[in-house]
């Protein structure tokens, strides 16, 4: 019997059952790109409009950090071509990484993969089929994105090379994830690793650009190369070419690996258990759970405090540099320490968007707890439910405060050590006035989960919210209202002459509610429904 035995049938089941799992990221970077073509001749229809966009973008880096170099703003290819390029890429990575991590690792945790075993199919039929579906659902990707760019009004050249950017961003992550699927012990394991190294990946891009780093800085990376296609600005399509050549060299080392490990193991083996239990509270069961995410997020952050730090001690050299900062300064239109606040804030809120990720994981995790049945014996023991589901929104608000505030004490102490306008306690109190917001991103999960769990992906709303109007909100310039339904809009400049902290005061009201109902639900619903 051949390895890749058995692999069509189970490629079509698969497709089948689990194919709509790919639809949120075909919709996702579909609309990111088509809304960008159709929205830029409204908002902007003049060549005033344009300029004005292209001088508030470079004078605020931060967006660069996201987005990457803009080459052209004055059409609306160019814009598309800045928004969607790495955003596109990076949900195309994740889309892929998911498929692959599910129908790998996410089968042998589930038992699933041993019952596929047992019938007339290939030790590598499994590796194989989630390859297939994710290649197929970046390809998917690129085309839905490129087909109705082009028919909102695109250019063919432009829409066709960012699709096609999209599709090769997922092509490469397919491998990376079906390799970190042989290291992990488990499927948790093997997405954390293939999603660190996507931010990771993805940050240093992003810094490469915005500090105009050595061009070998961007060259070994493979997040990089995509960002050299240039769509709209060059339309350069042989980096892809290096995208095909990472993914075959990725994906022999990942069946390489994958023939040589035991079956439910991983490279990376968990250390054993203790012979003898020694937990006896909610609170420390929830910290036991989360205690590896909780390291490993904490280490990220310190090392994100310290890179944004270095950017935030560069910002004053970047904005003087910038011959579109300088016209904005001439005209009196702001001021200098006016751009370096305003830029510190959308660092921080960068920051506490990425802290809310592992609040919103720790409830997801509670869900998983309750599907693998290990709640329950849990209930039939002297715990209460709401006790119970408290320590577990407990540790999903205070870990992100810990990032967030580790992150922000970094920050404010490279800044304060610069010349740049900055004190430690200013850059300090920003930090620690972005904290409601965060919690109020977390509630929108610890909701989701207690009272509507079915519809577990609603927990991520108020990351993808509050980063899609933080973020891509002001480039469309929306109105006031709609921007304020992300949190860290109401976040106050801390540093203005007479800061409004009213916004603060109805975040945490809305947090409150939030958390209400999550308990309400959880108290009252069936576990594991």
């Amino acid at each position: 019997m051949s390895a890749m035995t058995g692999t069509a049938p189970l490629l079509r089941a698969s497709l089948k059952h689990d194919g709509r799992s790919l639809a949120p990221w075909i919709v996702l970077a579909t609309l990111l790109s088509a809304s960008s073509v159709l929205a830029y001749p409204w908002v902007f229809p003049t060549q005033a409009d344009r300029a004005g966009l292209a001088a508030a973008i470079d004078a605020n880096p931060a967006l660069g950090l996201i987005f990457g170099p803009a080459h052209d703003l004055t059409t609306a290819d160019g814009f598309n071509a800045w928004r969607a390029l790495a955003l596109g890429g990076f949900l195309a990575a994740l889309g892929a990484t998911f498929t692959v991590t599910r129908a790998t690792r996410g089968q042998e945790d589930s038992g699933q993969a041993e019952l596929l075993a047992s019938g007339v199919m290939g030790r590598a039929a499994r590796l194989l089929t989630a390859c297939a579906m994710a290649l197929i659902g970046s390809v998917l990707i690129g085309v839905f994105a490129s087909t109705v760019t082009i028919a909102c009004g695109g250019d063919a050249e432009a829409s066709l090379l960012l699709g096609a950017t999209f599709a090769a961003t997922g092509w490469m992550f397919t491998a990376i994830a079906a390799t970190t699927a042989q290291l992990g012990a488990d499927a948790r394991t093997a997405n954390s690793i293939a999603v660190a190294t996507l931010g990771i990946l993805f940050g240093l891009r992003g810094f490469a650009y915005a500090l105009e780093a050595p061009e070998w800085t961007v060259w070994i990376n493979p997040l990089g190369w995509m960002q050299e296609t240039r769509p709209a600005s060059g339309d350069h399509w042989w980096p892809l070419a290096l995208a095909l050549a990472f993914t075959a060299v990725a994906l022999v080392v990942a069946f390489a690996l994958q023939a040589r490990r035991d079956f439910d193991q991983g490279a990376i083996a968990p250390g054993p258990g203790p012979a003898r239990g020694t937990i006896r509270t909610p609170w420390r069961l929830a910290l036991r759970l989360n205690r590896g995410p909780i390291i490993s997020w904490a280490i990220a952050f310190l090392a994100l405090g310290v890179v944004f730090g270095y950017f935030t001690t560069s910002v004053k050299d970047i904005l003087g540099g910038d011959s579109a900062v300088q016209r904005i300064l001439a005209s009196g239109a702001s001021t200098e320490a006016d751009l370096l606040t305003a830029f510190l804030v959308t660092i921080l809120s960068l920051v506490g968007i990425i802290a809310a990720i592992p609040g919103v994981q720790t409830m997801l995790k509670v869900r998983a707890e309750e599907l693998g049945d290990r709640v329950e014996p849990i209930m039939a023991a002297a715990v209460s439910r709401p006790r119970y589901y408290g320590a577990n929104t407990i540790v999903a608000l205070a870990a992100p405060t810990l990032y967030l505030l580790t992150a922000g004490t970094l920050i404010s102490a490279l800044a304060a050590t610069a010349d740049i306008g900055l004190t430690f306690g200013d850059a300090l109190l920003q930090a620690v006035a972005t904290v409601p917001a965060v919690w109020t991103v977390v509630a929108v999960s610890v909701a989701v989960v207690g009272a509507r769990p079915v519809v577990a992906l609603a927990a991520w709303f108020g990351v993808l919210t509050s980063f899609a109007l933080t973020l891509l909100g002001p480039t469309f310039d929306l109105d006031d209202w709609v921007l304020g339904i992300s949190p860290f809009r109401h976040v106050p400049n801390t540093s203005a002459a007479d800061p409004d902290y009213t916004g603060l005061a109805w975040v945490t009201l809305v947090t409150t509610v939030l958390l209400a109902i999550g308990f309400t639900g959880f108290r009252r619903r069936d576990l594991a429904r």
